[in-house]
């Protein structure tokens, strides 16, 4: 039979606080995304009132600030995936790949060596990275696509694509990394005393066991590049351009969400309500992604068991 001593008393006390806390901080969180949805949805729901849905999402023509304006946002979605699809196949080969060499190959030195370095992309500004853009990578584009019979504007896609990717592989190598070596050694021995080389338990044993983090990393430096304004603004260009040619000009939803708020336009006027639908539209399709990312995680523990062990 338990005594309670004051001391255990005061135990009791201190426990029962840091589980209210983490309950406040918990209910936190999830009041602040309900409150920016909310501060969202009701904004939207006026424009929809204003203009038509089904236009909104499947229009061609985006174009604000005319007696005619259309509000057709297919263009600024397919800016945005083709601009973050092209960073993306940039960032999670590099940065996988340092990852899996700084956490597999590379010796104690090496890696303190090399982890400060790439972490050092991080810290850069993004109007920096915009600079980089448009001055070097944007004309460097320009030149390669000349010296192949290609036609390339000064502000096209693949040069902010190409940057933003370069801004990202530190949020996908960092995490990699950690998650990498977080995989019991065990499994990396009994693997290797089966007869398997070190890169077949990388390929077999280690990556799946860190498909799950892996997975996630990806999906944070996904919904970087959704949101990034400053680089496309500087590389990409503002025009609303339905096109399949990385090497035009073209524009995101986060850019035309600031392009429409700092206009000279009333509030209540369709031309900056639209920024509160694109902002929604973005909102959802961040939540689609993230419970795709829940169940394929899901799916790989499953698979391989994945347990901490």
């Amino acid at each position: 039979m338990m005594v309670f001593t004051p001391k255990n008393k005061i135990k009791n006390h201190k426990e029962s606080l840091i589980k209210s806390l983490l309950i406040i901080a918990s209910t936190l969180s999830i009041l602040t995304t309900f409150g920016i949805l909310f501060s969202i949805l009701f904004e939207a729901i006026e424009f929809f009132q204003l203009k038509s849905v089904w236009y909104f999402l499947t229009g061609s023509q985006w174009t604000p600030g005319r007696v005619d304006s259309q509000f057709g946002a297919l263009p600024i979605f397919s800016g945005t995936f083709m601009i973050t699809f092209i960073a993306l196949a940039v960032a999670i080969p590099v940065g996988l790949g340092s990852a899996i060499y700084m956490s597999e190959y590379a010796s104690w030195q090496m890696r303190d060596w090399l982890k400060p370095m790439l972490e050092v992309l991080a810290g850069i500004p993004t109007v920096v990275y915009g600079f980089f853009a448009a001055i070097t990578v944007a004309p460097l584009v320009v030149t390669v696509c000349e010296s192949l019979g290609l036609r390339a504007s000064f502000n096209n896609a693949l040069a902010s694509g190409l940057v933003m990717g370069i801004m990202i592989i530190p949020l996908i190598s960092s995490l990699s990394d950690d998650i990498i070596r977080a995989v019991p050694d065990a499994q990396r021995k009994a693997s290797l005393a089966l007869g398997m080389t070190h890169s077949e338990t990388i390929q077999h044993i280690v990556l799946p066991s860190a498909m799950p983090g892996i997975v996630s990393a990806s999906l944070l430096a996904l919904s970087k590049a959704l949101g990034e304004t400053m680089v496309v603004v500087m590389a990409a260009g503002l025009r609303p351009n339905l096109t399949w040619n990385p090497l035009e000009d073209m524009t995101t939803v986060t850019v035309q969400i600031v392009d429409s708020l700092v206009g000279d336009h009333a509030f209540d006027s369709p031309d900056t309500l639209s920024a509160f639908a694109l902002g929604l539209v973005l909102f959802l399709v961040t939540l689609v992604l993230n419970i795709f990312s829940l169940m394929m995680i899901r799916r790989f523990k499953e698979k391989y068991k994945i347990n901490t062990l």
